[in-house]
């Protein structure tokens, strides 16, 4: 029997994830995940992206807590060696923004033209062919979209990751290699990603649908929640997981993105069942 094998949820964009052993699951993913993002003095929001200016967001605890009798959701933020303080007030700014080393300003919304400064991985075939002409060890500004109700995603609502994906991958790197590095929301006990298409139902009433393989950045190279810093995973992945991205074209992937077609409640030990396109 196929089970869900962990949770994650960022309720910071690029700070540390969060594993609760259960969330509600609704249209535009985990409760609480990615509601929240870092200002730069620019204007630009925060993403690890660009390790240079946020790769220090990573190390930045996040604690979640739900609406539930009489009183709002409440997101607490704890740099590293620092008290905790309420996303939205001065004193998780000032936190944050000694963390980083200048002024940022936690925010639950953003300009209206979303932006972020994006470093190219200089490892060959990192690069994904729909951004030819971008020099790799470079740094550009990108357009960020939010979603319907103003979270802050790269991409889809749900980023996943299976077990067997994993397992074959630390078998070409030489190592095992920690799921969190990829930050999904959900590590699935799978023998290989579903294809686009397929839907995959979770416990008694969620049905997601798999959607397309995610590109992936400098990020799993990063030290990060346990994972200690291997520039080296870049090369393995280059090497080994350079796919043809339907509608896209050509791109170094490494999990999948998901719609949720169903909503509920998801848990660690869920049981999974993947159905056919």
């Amino acid at each position: 029997m196929n089970r869900v094998l962990g949770l994650r949820r960022y309720p910071l964009k690029s700070a540390a994830a969060e594993h609760p052993a259960e969330a509600v699951l609704g249209r535009h993913g985990l409760d609480g995940d990615r509601t929240w993002v870092c200002l730069d003095a620019d204007g630009t929001i925060g993403s690890a992206k660009q390790p240079r200016l946020w790769g220090r967001l990573l190390d930045v605890a996040v604690e979640y807590e739900p609406a539930q009798g009489g009183s709002g959701e409440r997101t607490t933020l704890t740099v590293p060696g620092g008290a905790p303080a309420e996303a939205g007030t001065p004193e998780a700014d000032a936190a944050v923004s000694d963390w980083l080393g200048r002024p940022v300003r936690v925010a639950r919304t953003a300009p209206g033209r979303l932006q972020r400064h994006h470093w190219w991985p200089d490892e060959p075939g990192m690069i994904p062919e729909w951004s030819a002409g971008v020099e790799p060890g470079g740094d550009d500004l990108v357009d960020a979209r939010p979603s319907d109700d103003g979270r802050f995603f790269d991409f889809g609502p749900l980023h996943l990751v299976t077990a067997g994906a994993l397992e074959r991958l630390g078998a070409e790197h030489g190592e095992a290699v920690d799921p969190i590095r990829f930050r999904p929301n959900l590590i699935l006990d799978l023998p290989a990603d579903p294809e686009p298409g397929q839907q995959i139902t979770v416990g008694p009433d969620v049905v997601l649908q798999a959607v397309v393989p995610t590109p992936r950045c400098v990020i799993p190279s990063l030290a990060h929640g346990g994972a200690r810093a291997d520039r080296g995973l870049l090369k393995t992945l280059a090497g080994h997981h350079r796919i043809d991205v339907p509608g896209f074209g050509r791109a170094t992937c490494f999990g999948f993105y998901a719609d949720v077609v169903e909503t509920g409640t998801v848990k660690a030990g869920d049981e999974i069942r993947v159905r056919a396109a």
